[in-house]
């Protein structure tokens, strides 16, 4: 058993708790997680995480939760607890698998009974979050997937057709030595997945990493955005961690 209170990252998706640029790939770091779950995420609470065997441990925690507008959009409602609302907890448990050293299998809960913190004007606004991911690795190739949803009550998110919000991508990637790595990633996402329309978004990268240092990288990608969103583009740039 180990414990921590205090401002932490929330135990969800794959980089958000370590979102450092070298860490991933692609210049941006990728949009579903960006805007469904949303990185990076941190909050006030208490996290409790149990070893339970080794290669499967669980993580449960009660925190301050996010805090959204009158959009209900995501990633808006992260509050970074400065002067944080905490009317209403969230309450979030994971599991995490890593028995098999070449494979990793993540699924996180996560529950708020008001998003709006008891905004006069809304009804209810209750929050489920509901995420998996999966890393199989060997030797120098990874593959990453993951998927996430908001399922959100009341008629003002309904409203708004972002009572549901959901989203998924995959990533296979290689590392040539130290230095050298490309990937490849296809996401798909949708913050309006409860309305009639088509608004999901659907977003290619193919690009290069280039670790100059372990804490330090250069990366350049080409990026094609589709369905709702219409764009194409590069992206160049250079990140670091201390």
């Amino acid at each position: 058993f180990t414990g921590k209170a205090g401002l932490f990252l929330m135990p969800v998706g794959i980089i958000n708790e370590t979102h450092e640029p070298p860490a991933f790939y692609g210049v941006e770091r990728n949009p579903v997680e960006k805007n469904i779950l949303p990185a990076t995420w941190w909050e006030a609470g208490l996290n409790l995480n149990i070893q339970s065997a080794p290669g499967l441990a669980f993580d449960v925690a009660v925190t301050s939760g996010l805090n959204v507008g009158d959009d209900y959009k995501i990633r808006g409602g992260r509050q970074k607890v400065s002067e944080a609302k905490a009317e209403d907890l969230a309450y979030i448990a994971r599991i995490n698998y890593t028995a098999v050293h070449v494979l990793e299998l993540a699924a996180t809960a996560q529950y708020q009974s008001d998003l709006t913190h008891g905004k006069a004007d809304v009804d209810t606004a209750s929050a489920t979050l509901l995420t998996a991911h999966a890393i199989y690795s060997i030797e120098n190739f990874t593959v990453k997937a993951l998927y996430a949803q908001w399922d959100i009550d009341g008629k003002e998110a309904e409203a708004l057709g972002r009572d549901k919000q959901k989203g998924w991508y995959i990533e296979p990637s290689y590392r040539f030595n130290e230095s050298f790595g490309i990937f490849a990633r296809y996401n798909e996402y949708d913050n309006d997945a409860g309305n009639s329309s088509d608004t999901k978004v659907e977003q290619t990268n193919l690009g290069i990493n280039y670790w100059l240092h372990e804490n330090v990288v250069f990366k350049a990608d080409y990026e094609k955005v589709g369905g709702a969103k219409d764009a194409d583009g590069f992206n160049l740039g250079v990140g670091y961690q201390f």
